[in-house]
Formats: structure tokens, C-alpha cells, sequence
């Protein structure tokens, strides 16, 4: 657990995870347990079942879920099996299974990671959070509110998980405000400080994977969804469409959080909390004046967040298709490595060296989720399951209600990227087979899927903010299970009328 007793000296939390006694044991288990999936299914499967190549696509498949729910070999490790397996097994050629690690879609996130690196290097997103959370007043509910919509916006644009370890010291600090700078955790007697600490930990942790919810490149199961679309039936979803859904869902998932957390599940009743502006202007003044790497940071990330918006009217009004999602967003990364600060000396606002920081293995796990899927389109899998699924149902709104309940319940359970990867193409096959727009079912699957509200274990921003020590497992459960509840019936209407609407 992170625990300080000295708020002003919170600068880098060290985070390894939330550990529990049989990690280690069911990561052995699972490291033996996913090769043997894939043995007793690539020999016993029955080939005349689906297609000859099915038991191959399947045990594969088997062994990477195995590991990727257990985590016996990191995510991204586990993400080049296909890349291997398929040709060796003669699934697809090598240049089939490398093509879909260099997707489109993987460029335009790599061109996001590198604008958020920006932000991070300059502390950018720190003074737009502090500025945000100054305006909406020293109330222990204002507080909570000020800090749910700077984390949620922040979270637009860079990981969550950044995100949250961003907010996280903050929020400490301002909790410790409202102890005196006396109790620590375990020893908090009021019961509206207490349930302020708990509600604005868990506020920064939801809030953090909400606010990905709101653009393609937020979290990396709406880029997953958005790729496989495109390789699946040649759709492509803009940024300003994926905003027209993603950013009203998300903020009303923010809005009702707040409203559940600080009036109905953990009310505090905290009037003002003194000390906390004086806080934020100290913040404020550490970092001091607006800074000329902050200004061009501010400007190209501006630059790029309107092409992302305009960019079909700029292409109407100059009769061409040059702008699209993935190379606004790498020549936003771009324009970062080559705007000098000080050319004279060879300052730019990025270096190569900053991408050390760079989250390549999120990139590798994207492409081994698009060549799995390829895999299991390619196989007849897809549209096998499609077809069963199709004939116990009708495309009806209910349908589309429990494809959200079962993403929501798998989420908890599993990494959302693993959901949308293995989840979306049986989903698209539904589509197939109802000829329907596959949009109006993986849609909502993958909205479910960002999501992870109960569980620790869920999402790494829920495990960051539980590691301060302020939040007991079963609150995290309590409000989470309610949010689900909401996420589901939000999710939901929204696909039935405004996804309705928009692609039906």
C-alpha cells in the first residue's frame, strides 16, 4: 500500500501492483496450462466441425487467452504467437500475419502515445488538471467534482493509467488536508473524512478509465474496435464520430459516478477544506510560469485535436483525401520531435530518447489482437458462432442488451483488451449472419468493455488508486457494482437510439 505521512513530499509513487498470495502460483499454472490447451485442441479438436483450419485458430487462441488472463508471459509477449503460429501451422503466410502489426490504426495510437508524451515531459497536463480542479471550489464535494472532470479529460488524450498515477499524489495531498496531516488510513474515526478519502480515491480511479471512454484514442479497446472494423468490412469510424457517441457516454458516466459517490454511497458533508486552495496555487507556482516547450506542446496538440475534428471539411473544401485519423495523429507526433525550442543548441520538445517512455508493448498487443481475430475470420470461426448465436435470436434491442451485460461481466473478470479481441469478431459474425451494421453490436461490447469498475484487479487505475490505502475492497465493490448497473442501462440506450441513429 503507498502511504505518506508527509504530503508535500509526494512527487513519484512506486507502484508494482496489487500483489496476493497466489499470483505467483497461477501464473505457473497458466504458463504450463496455455500449451496444454493448445496440444489436447490442435489434436483432438474435430476438424469437420467448422473448417480444417479451425482447431489450429482455436488451440492458438486458447493458449494466448490462457496467458493473457494469467499473465504467465507479459501481454505483449503473449501477442506475437500469431504472428508465428499461423504461418508454421499454415493458417495464413508470414506476410498475412506480420500485416496486421502495422495496421493503420496502430499508427494513429503511436501518434497519440506521442502527443500524451508531450503533455507528460512538460507537465502540461498537470497545469491544465490543477487549473480545472481550482474552479470548482474547496467543498469536499467540489473538490471530488473538480478532480473527476481534470482526470476525465486528461484521460481523453493519454493513458489511463498515466492518468491516474498523474492525480493520484494530488489527491493524496488534499487528503491529508482534511486529516491535519495526522491519521493515516486505517485510523480515520470522522466518517465524512473518511468517506471523502474513499470517494476521492475511487473518483480519480473511475474517472481515469471513463474518460477514455470519450475518443478512439483514449483506451486501447476503441482502437482495437475501430481496426478489426476496418479489416472486417472496410468501415471506418471517424474521430468526430466516434466523439458524437463516446464523449455524452462518457461524461454522463463521470456525472452519474459523482452524484452516486458524494450523495447516495459515500456522502461526506465536508463544507470547505481549508488549506486545500492555498494547495493548488502552490502547485501552481512549483511550476511556474507558462513555460515556451509548454506553449508549442499546447499549440500542435490544439493544431491536431481540431484537424482530428475538421478534418473532413478540410478535405471536402480542398477536393482531397490526404487528412484522415492516422496521419493527423502522426504528424502531430512528428511536429513534436521537430519543433525546436532553442535550434541553436538542438532543444526540440521530444528527443528519440523520450520514447523509452513510449507504451510499445500496447502497440504489439494490438497487433496480435488484429492477427488473432484475421485468424479467426480467416477459419470460419467468426462467422460459425455468428451463425449459432443468430439462430437462437433475432436482431432485437435485447440482444444488444446482453452482448453489453456479458462484455461488462468479462471486463471484471479479464483485460478489456483481451474482451474486445476475442469478443468483437463473434459479435461481428452475429452482424454477418443478421445482416445488420456490425457497429450497432461491437459498439457497445467495446464501450462495456472500458468499463472496470469493481475489482482491484479489474484495470490498472482501479489497482493504482487502491494501493493509497484509502479505499477497503468492499466499497470498490459496492460502487462499482451500482456503476455497472448504470453503464449498462447508459450503454444501452445510447445504442438503441443515438448508434441507432448514426450507422443503423
Amino acid at each position: 500500500m503507498f502511504r505518506t505521512d508527509n504530503p508535500e513530499s509526494i512527487g513519484v509513487i512506486f507502484y508494482s501492483g496489487i500483489k496476493t498470495p497466489n499470483v505467483n502460483s497461477t501464473k505457473r499454472t497458466g504458463f504450463f496450462l496455455g500449451p496444454a490447451l493448445f496440444i489436447l485442441l490442435y489434436f483432438f479438436f474435430p476438424e469437420d466441425i467448422i473448417s480444417p483450419q479451425a482447431p489450429k485458430v482455436i488451440a492458438l487462441a486458447a493458449w494466448m487467452l490462457t496467458w493473457w488472463i494469467t499473465e504467465a508471459a507479459p501481454l505483449p509477449v503473449t501477442a506475437f504467437l500469431p504472428m508465428i503460429g499461423f504461418p508454421f501451422m499454415g493458417v495464413m503466410k508470414i506476410s498475412e500475419s506480420t500485416a496486421p502489426y502495422a495496421d493503420p490504426i496502430i499508427f494513429l495510437f503511436m501518434g497519440g502515445f506521442m502527443l500524451a508524451l508531450a503533455l507528460e515531459k512538460h507537465k502540461l497536463h498537470e497545469r491544465i488538471a490543477l487549473k480545472l480542479i481550482r474552479l470548482t471550489g474547496t467543498s469536499g464535494n467540489g473538490i471530488i467534482f473538480g478532480f473527476m472532470m481534470a482526470t476525465a479529460f486528461i484521460s481523453m488524450w493519454i493513458s489511463n493509467s498515466a492518468t491516474a498515477m498523474m492525480m493520484l499524489p494530488i489527491g493524496i495531498s488534499v487528503v491529508h488536508l482534511t486529516l491535519n496531516n495526522a491519521s493515516l488510513p486505517g485510523n480515520i474515526s470522522n466518517k465524512g473524512q473518511r468517506n471523502f478519502a474513499t470517494g476521492l480515491m475511487l473518483c480519480i480511479g473511475y474517472a481515469s478509465s471513463l474518460g477514455g471512454l470519450a475518443t478512439i484514442i483514449g483506451t486501447p479497446p476503441n482502437v482495437i474496435f475501430v481496426a478489426m472494423l476496418n479489416d472486417f468490412f472496410g468501415i471506418k469510424v471517424s474521430f468526430v464520430q466516434w466523439l458524437i457517441i463516446g464523449f455524452p457516454v462518457a461524461m454522463l458516466l463521470v456525472l452519474v459516478t459523482y452524484f452516486m459517490v458524494t450523495r447516495i454511497i459515500l456522502p461526506n458533508g465536508l463544507k470547505k477544506i481549508e488549506g486545500s486552495a492555498e494547495l493548488f496555487e502552490k502547485r501552481l507556482k512549483d511550476l511556474g510560469p507558462m513555460r515556451k516547450e509548454e506553449k508549442l506542446v499546447l499549440i500542435i496538440f490544439s493544431i491536431t485535436a481540431s484537424l482530428w475534428i475538421f478534418s473532413s471539411l478540410i478535405n471536402d473544401l480542398f477536393n482531397f483525401d490526404l487528412l484522415n485519423d492516422t496521419s493527423i495523429a502522426v504528424m502531430g507526433g512528428l511536429a513534436m520531435f521537430l519543433m525546436p525550442v532553442d535550434f541553436g543548441k538542438g532543444k526540440f520538445v521530444l528527443h528519440w530518447s523520450d520514447t523509452e517512455k513510449l507504451a510499445w508493448g500496447i502497440l504489439f498487443l494490438f497487433g496480435g489482437g488484429l492477427c488473432l481475430a484475421k485468424g479467426l475470420d480467416k477459419s470460419g470461426i467468426v462467422q460459425a458462432v455468428g451463425q449459432w448465436i443468430a439462430g437462437q435470436n433475432e436482431y432485437t434491442i435485447w440482444l444488444t442488451l446482453l452482448l453489453i451485460v456479458i462484455s461488462l461481466v468479462l471486463t471484471e473478470l479479464m483485460s478489456n483488451t483481451a474482451v474486445v479481441n476475442v469478443f468483437v469478431p463473434v459479435a461481428f459474425g452475429i452482424a454477418s449472419v443478421m445482416e445488420v451494421n456490425p457497429i450497432l453490436l461491437g459498439l457497445p461490447i467495446t464501450l462495456a468493455a472500458g468499463v472496470s469498475v469493481m475489482m482491484p484487479m479489474a484495470t490498472p487505475p482501479n489497482a493504482i488508486v487502491f494501493s493509497s490505502g484509502y479505499i477497503r475492497i468492499q466499497d470498490m465493490i459496492k460502487v462499482g457494482a451500482w456503476l455497472n448497473l448504470v453503464s449498462l442501462i447508459i450503454i444501452w440506450i445510447f445504442s438503441i437510439t443515438v448508434v441507432e441513429w448514426l450507422f443503423g
